[in-house]
């Protein structure tokens, strides 16, 4: 819980200075690019983050891998606030919420869509269509086949989740014949 309330508040204070100067985008590029190449080099990172090291050692490597990866002015010094802070290790959790709030502030939603085979294109957009007509947002889709649902699918946006699976209504079949009520 804790490694969230940290993740918003780093995140939110990074999208107020994007929407400040019209950078929000172009930051979500270089912190997204940042936390992959991060993610890569895990001893690197490691060795940024572990405190048997001397602290400025550590902070002038990051420093030099900030320059040498060529980061604007702001993220550069996002960065190292980050270290300053002690909060560097959690920058993965950090870029994850600055993408979720970037796409917030744009007004996309990201929608995931489970279903037993896979959908034509004219379902696909169907589906987008509907889901944006309900949020009032661009819906991005992430689609995936679980053949366990029988047929129909399963759909989340946000802590939405819509269920029109095979399974989800034999499953309730099953109940209500437990209960004793007709269906």
């Amino acid at each position: 819980m804790k490694d969230i309330a940290i993740s918003r508040r780093y995140a939110k204070a990074l999208l107020l200075i994007g929407k400040e100067d019209g950078n929000a985008e172009a930051y979500r590029g270089e912190l997204s690019g940042l936390a992959s190449f991060l993610a890569k080099e895990v001893e690197l990172s490691s060795v940024i983050i572990n405190p048997v090291y001397e602290l400025d050692g550590r902070r002038g490597v990051l420093k030099v891998v900030v320059e040498k990866l060529n980061l604007s002015p702001v993220i550069a010094s996002f960065t190292l606030l980050l270290f300053d802070k002690g909060r560097f290790g959690h920058f993965g959790s950090i870029d994850e919420t600055y993408q979720a709030l970037v796409d917030e502030f744009n007004g996309v939603a990201h929608a995931y869509v489970v279903s037993a085979v896979g959908l034509s294109e004219d379902a696909v957009e169907k589906i987008k269509a509907s889901l944006s007509a309900l949020t009032g947002k661009d819906v991005i889709l992430n689609l995936e086949k679980d053949p366990g649902l029988i047929g129909g699918i399963v759909t989340k946006i946000g802590d939405l989740v819509l269920d029109g699976s095979v399974r989800t209504q034999l499953q309730n079949m099953k109940e209500s014949f437990k209960r004793g009520e007709s269906v």
